[in-house]
């Protein structure tokens, strides 16, 4: 036996730039948002140019990594240990996610289910700012238009995924291919939608009223 012979069962990479590269990206794209949101390093706000800098650079690294793991799969390069930890490591990720969300549904359900507990307070001004749900003078949008729209075109693409999912399953390459495409048509539809509706929403200062009570938390659970 060769003493050069592999005696495990992982898949050693070569050394990669995107590490390094990405973290740069993201911070720069975190800073951005901070230089666009209040200014900062003498650069007045409303300045976007920084973080679209940053998001450039993090779909770059996504691309370019995303790209050397396909390249390492077809090279067959994927024993089943990292099979496996490519497996786990997106269920972890998906975790993650439905857990973000969980506490921002619930931030969200607490205040509109419950807000009335809070007017048991003995300062004036509480009761006043809990005593409707949304805060009194805040205008919001009208949930059967766009919002309507957009999470039907998120659902649809949830179906469109799922059947190119089982397409890859019994080997049928050419729907698994349709199946992405319209993913991804949707996915950009859907995103495309979300920016339009929150221009709107900024540009009319809907959500937030300087004048009324819990305007800032109603309007950041919102976007959020």
């Amino acid at each position: 036996m060769s003493s050069g012979a592999v005696k495990h069962d992982y898949h050693l990479v070569n050394p990669s730039p995107w590490p390094l590269v990405g973290s740069i990206a993201a911070f720069t794209m975190a800073l951005g948002g901070v230089i666009w949101m209040k200014g900062l390093f003498g650069l007045e706000k409303h300045n976007p140019w920084v973080f679209y800098l940053g998001l450039l650079g993090v779909l770059y690294t996504m691309a370019g990594w995303w790209s050397d793991v396909v390249k390492e799969a077809n090279a067959g390069d994927h024993t089943p240990v990292v099979s496996i930890g490519l497996r786990y490591g997106m269920i972890l990720f998906i975790a993650s996610e439905v857990m973000f969300f969980v506490a921002w549904f619930w931030i969200f359900f607490e205040m509109a289910l419950f807000h009335h507990v809070r007017t048991a307070s003995s300062i004036e001004e509480v009761r006043a700012a809990w005593a409707t749900w949304p805060p009194h003078g805040v205008e919001t949008v009208p949930a059967w238009n766009l919002p309507l729209v957009n999470t039907l075109t998120l659902l649809t693409s949830g179906t469109t995924v799922t059947w190119a999912h089982h397409a890859l399953q019994t080997g049928d390459r050419k729907r698994a291919k349709i199946g992405l495409f319209l993913t991804i048509l949707l996915g950009a539809s859907f995103t495309a939608i979300q920016a339009y509706e929150y221009t709107g929403i900024i540009k009319e200062h809907l959500f937030f009223n300087p004048d009324a009570q819990n305007s800032q938390l109603f309007g950041n659970v919102f976007f959020m």
